[in-house]
């Protein structure tokens, strides 16, 4: 009985995979043989340490062994991945491909198998970016990264481990600025190690930062704010990075992940049709399909834009800005083009969504604005998007003359008119009194010239003076519903606060509708939740209701708030005083105070002061906008003037967008409404090849139909009906009609006597 155990214990020390698979059966049985290669991996990690070239394949298989069954054991192996993890920080360089590739996985299964938290999993990964040189298991270690933070995240918040992660990064991001090296020149061929090292790590740190907001993982201030710490990085790529973050541009080197590739499901199936047709084959093409639905949908589900963007969750706009600028203005003459212009694209993005005003910017941009200028329709652009209402009228004047100077002239071409014109109008749009009254009767007439892009700009300039301020124009200018009116213009003073809204555009039509439906007598009732089934704050498929926003307290003795399409006017006079003195049955949690701030705002908007409190449902602001656009349609059928033209084009333009997603179209410039409409362009060939592609669609690939399916039997057409219906031009100077006017008269009766006999036996 004892030989037979001794000659067990050392047939299972020599074949490892079977007594790892004989642990998992019973780890009670056999935890006299684990303890032996506990004891054997002890001294051979000991070996390891002081030459790491030494039985390293052995090691690998103990290591890899004893990650397998460490569950098992848990006593026992409470100190594995720490060994593993301190193994791979201290001795990274020294260890060779196979071994590196062999503990980086051995950490992963330790966290799949729950032996290691995934804090510690990932203070363990997150060095190891910057120091691999392996392109393979730098992916594997950014894929594992990103999976084990969406993974925690997927049915609720984990804040615990988002505080820490995001400590972790803004940890990486402020040891490569704490370096003594001149800010805003990037390090190349650095000598110091610790230093380039502090770089690689910010430049990771922003990396997946910027990744995990895109997958919709983090959506909070925290992580904007590390990202506002990167825009003042000394590396530049670091600032690259971090401002192409704020400013939404999607860079396409930092799509390294196979998983999230889009699937093309045409070249699938065009594959299939082209390849053998195998029972394999079909299965492989069916499980793609099905993995490519569910991509799609997962995908859908978790990068869903929230309602707010990373320039709103900015903390300090005005501070960020201000520094924003000076290392702009610092290192002017160091920085490229394309990132100067990054950084006033997005100093004037926050200048606009926040309304702060930094007048010396427009000091620093108005040396750029010449017409031969590279890239200026995007510094228009930029220059246009940081105007608002409350920047002062008398710091924009000598911009609009200097472009008005330098694009809008006679010896300049009309596309460059036209692109002074829109500019000038985008500024104008914003800051309506920025413009002196001669200039724009100037600007204005540029409506009679030839170019149509220059009129089209010219008359939109002259269309919005007619509808906000007529009396910078001249009288005969102004157009008849202008001069119409008797109040002039609609336009504030500057400095003269809003008026408080007190309606909704369009409210009476939506009033008018509601009353015409009561007054059906077979109108069903509407549910009231239904208006909200797809207008939700957070995911709806998350575990618990106090995921990302909103947790439901008690309502004891709360009151139900009246829908304003749910229920009669004579219940809600009973609802009306228990609704104003009833306390509100959602309350926002604390990683999303950003989030609860900007819906209070559009809280406040949707309630409106009626007699009877009522709050608007999304479904009834969806409604209220096809009540305008069927109001604006009519008023355009009956013969109503251009404004009206414009205002139902402009709610045609906005009815699939949001309210949100409509302010950002109204609060941005583009290149392209600087440019304005463009003459069609050459194509290029691969257009001229779609365009060839496209009028074959339907037709035969080779040969005419002409003589196949147009005759009673098929054939082709002989060589002399070809010759009999060419056009006599082409034949005027053949030998056969040559001839025949030089034919003898011999000749020409030999050749009637023919046709003549030829006749006879056709009637014969």
């Amino acid at each position: 009985m004892v030989r037979s155990q001794i000659s067990r214990g050392i047939l299972l020390a020599s074949n490892l995979p079977q007594l790892q698979n004989l642990i998992k059966r019973d780890p009670a049985a056999y935890k006299d043989e684990f303890l032996q290669q506990w004891s054997h991996y002890e001294s051979i990690r000991k070996i390891f340490d002081i030459s790491p070239d030494e039985h390293a394949q052995h090691f690998r298989e103990i290591v890899t062994f004893v990650a397998q069954v460490a569950h098992c054991y848990p006593k026992e192996t409470a100190a594995f991945p720490s060994q593993i993890s301190s193994l791979l920080l201290q001795r990274f360089s020294s260890l060779n491909p196979e071994t590196r590739k062999s503990l980086v996985s051995t950490l992963v299964m330790l966290r799949n198998k729950d032996c290691m938290s995934s804090i510690d999993l990932l203070r363990s990964l997150f060095p190891l970016l910057p120091l691999t040189s392996s392109s393979s298991l730098r992916a594997s270690i950014r894929k594992t990264i990103l999976s084990d933070i969406r993974t925690a995240n997927l049915k609720s918040k984990n804040h615990i481990l988002n505080r820490a992660v995001q400590a972790m990064l803004l940890g990486m991001v402020e040891r490569g600025m704490s370096s003594d090296a001149d800010k805003g020149v990037a390090f190349v061929a650095t000598t110091d190690k610790r230093t380039g090292h502090a770089n690689d790590e910010a430049l990771w740190a922003v990396a997946l930062v910027q990744e995990l907001w895109k997958k919709g993982v983090w959506n909070d201030a925290k992580t904007v704010s590390i990202m506002a710490t990167g825009c003042f990085h000394p590396v530049v790529k670091v600032q690259h990075i971090s401002i192409k973050f704020f400013l939404a541009i999607e860079d396409e080197e930092d799509s390294e992940d196979e998983e999230e590739s889009p699937i093309d499901v045409k070249a699938l199936h065009h594959r299939r049709e082209v390849t053998k047709k195998t029972r394999s084959g079909d299965k492989k093409l069916s499980r793609t399909l099905k993995a490519a639905k569910k991509h799609g949908k997962t995908r859908q589900a978790t990068t869903r834009p929230p309602s707010f963007s990373s320039v709103d969750l900015l903390n300090d706009p005005q501070t960020f800005g201000e520094k924003l600028y000076d290392s702009l203005k610092k290192y002017d003459s160091r920085f490229t083009l394309d990132h100067k212009i990054l950084v006033l694209q997005l100093l004037s993005r926050i200048m606009s969504a926040h309304k702060l005003c930094i007048l010396s910017f427009y000091t620093y941009i108005v040396r750029y604005v010449t017409y031969h200028q590279l890239r200026i329709p995007a510094i228009l652009s930029a220059l246009a998007q940081s105007v608002h209402d409350l920047t002062p009228p008398d710091v924009l004047t000598p911009v609009v003359r200097k472009i008005a100077q330098e694009f809008i002239h006679p010896g300049v071409g009309g596309e460059v008119i036209t692109a002074g014109l829109n500019a000038i109008r985008e500024v104008c749009k914003r800051q309506p009194w920025c413009i002196e009254e001669d200039l724009l009767g100037d600007l204005v007439e540029y409506r009679k010239s030839r170019e149509k892009s220059v009129v089209s700009a010219a008359r939109s300039l002259l269309h919005f003076y007619r509808e906000v301020n007529p009396s910078m124009l001249k009288r005969r200018e102004r157009g008849k519903e202008s001069s119409m009116r008797s109040d002039e213009t609609h336009l504030r003073p500057y400095g003269q606060p809003v008026d408080p809204a007190d309606n909704i555009d369009g409210l009476p039509l939506l009033e008018e509708h509601l009353r015409d439906l009561e007054s059906m007598p077979n109108r069903d009732e509407a549910d009231n939740g239904d208006d909200w089934d797809e207008w939700e704050v957070d995911s709806a498929e998350s575990g618990s209701s106090s995921e990302d926003g909103w947790i439901d307290v008690d309502s004891d003795g709360v009151e139900d708030v009246m829908m304003s399409d749910s229920e009669d006017e004579g219940s809600s006079h009973k609802k009306q005083d228990a609704s104003t003195t009833s306390a509100s049955t959602v309350q926002p949690v604390e990683s999303t105070l950003a989030t609860s701030k900007v819906w209070l705002q559009f809280i406040v908007v949707m309630c409106i002061l009626t007699p009877i409190f009522q709050i608007l449902t999304p479904a009834d602001f969806a409604l209220l906008h096809d009540l305008r656009i069927k109001a604006a349609r009519k008023a355009v059928e009956s013969g109503a003037g251009p404004s009206t033209k414009r205002k139902l084009a402009l709610l045609e333009a906005t009815k699939s967008s949001t309210p949100v997603e409509a302010n950002a179209e109204n609060l941005f410039v583009s290149e392209q409404d600087i440019l304005g409409p463009r003459k069609k362009l050459k194509a290029s060939y691969s257009e001229r090849v779609a365009s060839i592609q496209t009028g074959r669609e339907g037709r035969e690939r080779f040969g005419s139909n002409k003589g196949k399916k147009k005759k009673d039997v098929p054939s082709s057409s002989t060589n002399r009906e070809k010759l009999r219906n060419k056009p006599i031009m082409m034949i005027m100077a053949s030998s056969g009609v040559r001839g025949k006017k030089k034919a003898s008269l011999r000749d020409k009766q030999k050749k009637l006597r023919a046709h003549v006999d030829k006749a006879k036996k056709t009637h014969h």
